[in-house]
């Protein structure tokens, strides 16, 4: 018998096709996925806001009546907004409906509401845009209404209405899948009544009961599909390393490492000596040195007689760890070469032989490393750079090209911590929190558009000094030129007119053919090449030791990670370098990020405070990984709960590591790991 739980959604009353279509991008299907889909916030009746107290971009709740209300305006085709005046004892504030004409005709002048939204405006005139609207009859039947996640075309007195028949439905068959004594242990509710008062709490207190739970159960679930993939790969390794003097290594270098890289590099090497293959993450900021780890690691497998290979996100990042790592290691005798899609065909050929007769010791390339008809000799050990742009799918790829190898990660992507066992969880760590000495950190300041010309003072005042500089442009959709953003050729072209006319620019963005990409950012590197003009392209990139200045335009529009790479960019010498975010944001929340990186260069700092600012879902976008969303579990405020639920993880499996007594929670966990390996495969 079918169970209630997957039941479509369609089949609901008063939802049908055409509504399961928006709950379809809403990622529901199901009667369950509706019932996980959980309450972003609650409209509290009893503690709303007065009018003249609420500041902008809060959200807040008011109970105001309607003063007076304007005909329809129509903004453009297919766009109509009307405004609603209401008014409190402390003042007044306009509502704003889009394309909702029945929401604002079904008030009534004189009649109070409670309405619910995010005040926009200042002063005096302050707005709400799209608010929710309750009556006072509705306020009454609780103190609590739900907020959903919501897409145009669904309220959220809509959701609350379906999952009220959901929770109908499905009563008596929500079999609580966690074991009575981690219930009980951890001081949690059952799930039946978490999924009635997550979704329609009688107060405050349950609501928090209820969620306290279902965070738990969020991050146990995930905590064990991870060891589960963990388990998976701890086979026995195909090739198991001798232990290595590194000195000859370490005597070879014109600079001394620093206890951080020496650090990780132990951790490794003890890794590869282990019954099971290595799976490590190395994390390290901006210029923290984690190539000279990557080349230890590929020299010490080399001295144990085995092939290595290092894929990196794209051709300039690869032909620069090509570089690098033939200056490190062909001096030892060590065979590193290359392979790229931008190879000619005769050249790939040759490159895939002496790969195969075992000719090549280390392997640097991009995604033409995964291609069919590349085959390894004997690959031990798999590096990838910038893990976030690969994610466990093409990880596994390269390292099914040999026989369990060792596997490697680096990221220059900072990540909490908390964030990293969880996305990471199937990898040990090691965090480079060290700089090479010698570098100084980038001065970076936040100017308005009115600063514009002293900034490109600045930046010439540089230029003439024989050192040279980045301008990065966002990149820009079709339509966005007529916000007054300009597409970076027509803005490199501007500049080469205009303010630094005289000086050799050049242009680099995304659409370049690869050879062209290649040659631009050569003449950068030697010097031919002043001022590069480019996208974010550059994030991952070139070292450019003489690069020392760089001008972020429409700063805003970056995420802090990407500022914070894209500044990385410079510095990499001896000379003191700067970063320049011209940005002329009002929004309070684009200030803050900015601010933040004025204030600090040290990317584990920005990556909390983007953490807390954004939350986990977004910081990354775990479905890169194959890792699902979390629907209610804050890693930055939860990690109380995170280290409960991870030490319920081991709990449980050091009683069952098959979780055979427990198939109710297995059968949560497998559907969490079936999606990874349906992802990798």
């Amino acid at each position: 018998m079918a169970s209630a739980m997957d039941t479509p959604v369609q089949y609901l009353k008063g939802v049908g096709p055409r509504r399961a279509e928006l709950y379809h991008k809403l990622g529901i299907d199901t009667v369950r996925q509706l019932l996980w889909h959980f309450p972003r916030s609650y409209v509290n009746f009893g503690d709303c806001a007065e009018i003249a107290s609420t500041e902008g971009d809060q959200f807040c709740s008011i109970r105001a009546a309607v003063v007076r209300k304007s005909g329809e305006q129509r903004i453009r085709k297919g766009l109509s907004i009307f405004k609603v005046l209401v008014a409190d004892d402390t003042g007044e504030l306009t509502l704003v409906f889009y394309n909702t004409k029945y929401t604002a005709e079904a008030l009534s002048i004189g009649e109070e509401y409670y309405f619910y939204g995010r005040i926009g405006g200042s002063g005096l005139r302050r707005e709400m845009n799209t608010p929710q609207v309750f009556t006072l009859a509705e306020a009454e039947r609780g103190a609590l209404s739900p907020v959903y996640p919501l897409t145009a075309g669904l309220t959220s007195r809509i959701v609350a209405a379906n999952i009220a028949q959901a929770l109908e439905l499905t009563a008596g068959e929500l079999t609580d899948f966690l074991p009575g004594e981690i219930r009980l242990e951890y001081q949690l509710c059952e799930l039946e009544f978490a999924l009635c008062q997550i979704h329609r709490p009688k107060d405050a207190a349950s609501a928090e009961i209820a969620k306290r739970r279902l965070i738990f159960d969020e991050f146990l679930i995930l905590a064990l599909a991870l060891s589960s993939i963990r388990g998976k790969r701890s086979v026995e390794a195909g090739y198991r390393m001798e232990e290595t003097d590194f000195s000859p290594f370490f005597d070879s270098l014109p600079f001394t490492p620093t206890g951080a890289q020496r650090r990780a590099i132990g951790q490794s090497c003890q890794d590869m000596r282990r019954d099971a293959p290595m799976n490590r993450l190395v994390q390290g900021d901006v210029g923290s040195g984690k190539t000279l780890v990557a080349a230890a690691c590929c020299w010490y497998v080399w001295k144990n007689g085995f092939q290595s290979a290092m894929m990196a996100p794209t051709e300039i990042l690869a032909m620069q760890h090509l570089d690098t790592l033939q200056k490190l290691l062909s001096p030892f005798g060590m065979r590193v070469e290359v392979l790229t899609a931008s190879l000619p065909a005769a050249a790939k050929r040759k490159v895939r032989e002496r790969l195969a007769s075992g000719e090549i010791d280390l392997l640097v390339g991009t995604h033409a490393i995964l291609s069919n008809g590349v085959e390894f000799r004997n690959l031990a050990l798999v590096v990838t750079d910038e893990q976030h742009r690969f994610g466990v799918a093409q990880r596994v790829s390269l390292a099914q090209k040999g026989n369990q190898p060792h596997v490697l990660v680096m990221s220059a992507t900072p990540i909490p911590r908390t964030l990293a066992l969880m996305v990471y969880g199937d990898l040990d760590l090691s965090v480079i929190d060290e700089l090479p000495p010698g570098r100084q950190p980038v001065l970076t300041y936040r100017v308005g558009s009115d600063k514009r010309e002293r900034a490109y003072a600045f930046v010439r005042k540089h230029l003439d000094m024989g050192l040279q500089g980045y301008v990065v442009c966002p990149l820009i959709e079709q339509g966005e030129v007529d916000m007054g953003l300009k597409p970076a050729a027509q803005y490199a072209e501007e500049l080469a007119a205009g303010p630094f006319s005289g000086y050799r620019v050049g242009l680099l963005h995304g659409r370049m053919k690869q050879a062209e990409k290649d040659r631009i950012m050569a003449e950068f590197k030697e010097g031919t090449l002043q001022l590069l003009v480019s996208t974010t392209v550059i994030e991952v990139g070139v070292d450019v030791p003489n690069a020392v200045i760089m001008m972020i335009e429409n700063a805003e529009r970056f995420g802090m990670s990407q500022l914070h790479q894209l500044r990385g960019r410079v510095g990499r010498g001896t000379q003191q370098s700067y970063c320049i975010l011209l940005s002329d944001a009002k929004n309070p929340e684009a200030r803050q990020r900015l601010g933040m990186m004025c204030k600090t260069g040290n990317g584990f700092e920005i990556a909390e405070f983007d953490l807390k600012l954004r939350g986990p879902g977004d910081f990354l976008g775990y479905r890169q990984h194959g890792l699902p969303q979390l629907a209610i579990a804050d890693m930055a405020k939860d990690v109380g709960l995170l280290e409960s639920a991870q030490r319920a993880a081991r709990e449980i499996l050091e009683r069952q590591p098959d979780m055979s007594g427990y198939p109710l929670l297995r059968e949560q966990v497998q559907r969490i790991v079936k999606n990874v390996g349906e992802q990798i495969n």
